[in-house]
């Protein structure tokens, strides 16, 4: 038994049942966002959205209906993945792009930069008030936070995923896309830096970190999130306080290509060659993803230091989810002229020090730049 009541008619987590409830209740399934707030809301001009589509879980596609972790990404185009949701008409005036369609493991610095400059072009125009940019969940934190950075404009900026594709029975890719859409058309989110909104909240593109890969709610910052979408309304809690988009000192319009920066991952039994590969592949840069607070094994304090005297810099960043990384604790980073990652994870720091790097390879800049963003 069901009641014309209930908010399951609500949920785009199943959108087909949805639209079923809505008819057999004998109201359209848009009824209830199109309901004004106030007498002055009807006349209130509906934000320009540009969603931007690359691919990833969103746009994937199952054998079967119980399929929610085995199924192919990148397959459904963005008119589908914005026909699917027609809610959105009723926050937002929207149009799509497909940019890539592509698994986000599969992302290279190129098409980092490539999405970047779109962004960047988009929010110059006077009638696009946010962009949106549905991306698969393996990579999609390093993304956000590479926009962040790069992209000098307060207008929102939101990266969407999803963990299960739509086919799925428990798909939670629609409900995101709606979500994405509210925020990125939402005044309260100008100047709040590139968020991820997945799961309802409300996340920092800086902060924000995949934790789980076969749940909806995948993604953590171990700050907290920024807010919460909850019916069509967002709700902010607080805000970024490092420099990000308009108070960054980069620029994606100054940006063609980025330096290759390379992690090694720390672990008992560690193999020195794997650095020197590092270097011979053309690294500018080594992430230590060190054990613990950034540590480096005794037997590899010296091949560390021996590459940082021929020109790669090494960053000490750790493999412990949470936590920061502590200037001259683990080593004596002043001697031997290395960078911490602080908070940053290693993947998010290897981001930051490509962006540096198109700028300075001082290391005291470069401590800079990552005690500021």
């Amino acid at each position: 038994m069901f009641s014309c009541r209930s908010g399951a008619a609500h949920s785009l987590r199943g959108a087909a049942f949805a639209l079923a409830l809505a008819s057999l209740c004998g109201a359209s399934p848009l009824s209830a966002r199109e309901m004004p707030e106030s007498g002055t809301a009807a006349a209130t001009r509906k934000p320009n959205v540009v969603i931007l589509a690359t691919g990833g879980t969103i746009a994937g596609a199952g054998a079967d209906a119980a399929n929610s972790a085995t199924y192919t990404a990148a397959k459904v185009p963005v008119d589908k993945l914005i026909a699917a949701v027609p809610q959105i008409s009723t926050i937002a005036n929207v149009r799509g792009e497909q940019v890539f369609q592509i698994a986000s493991e599969s992302f290279t610095d190129a098409q980092l930069v490539q999405l970047g400059k779109r962004v960047s072009q988009l929010l110059k125009q006077d009638d696009v008030d946010g962009v949106v940019v549905t991306h698969g969940t393996d990579t999609l934190e390093e993304t956000a936070f590479f926009l962040d950075l790069v992209v000098k404009s307060d207008k929102p900026i939101v990266v969407v995923g999803s963990m299960r594709p739509g086919t799925a029975i428990s798909a939670d890719g629609a409900l995101n896309l709606l979500d994405a859409v509210t925020v990125a058309g939402s005044k309260e989110a100008i100047g709040k830096g590139v968020t991820v909104t997945m799961n309802d909240t409300i996340q920092s593109g800086r902060d924000v970190t995949k934790r789980t890969n076969v749940v909806p709610s995948a993604f953590f910052s171990q700050w907290g999130p920024l807010g919460m979408v909850i019916e069509g309304k967002t709700y902010f809690f607080r805000s970024l306080s490092k420099r990000h988009n308009s108070s960054s000192e980069f620029d994606i319009d100054q940006i063609d290509s980025l330096p290759l920066v390379g992690i090694v991952y720390g672990s008992g039994n560690m193999i020195p060659g794997v650095y020197d590969a590092e270097v011979q592949a053309g690294a500018k840069a080594i992430v230590n993803a060190g054990t613990g607070n950034g540590s480096v094994a005794g037997y590899l304090v010296d091949k560390l230091k021996d590459i940082r005297s021929k020109g790669t810099l090494i960053i000490r960043s750790s493999r412990v989810p949470d936590g920061l990384v502590l200037r001259n604790a683990e080593q004596p980073d002043d001697t031997y002229d290395w960078v911490v990652a602080n908070d940053l994870n290693p993947a998010k720091a290897k981001i930051l020090a490509a962006v540096a790097l198109t700028k300075t390879s001082d290391t005291k800049e470069l401590q800079r730049i990552f005690w500021e963003y």
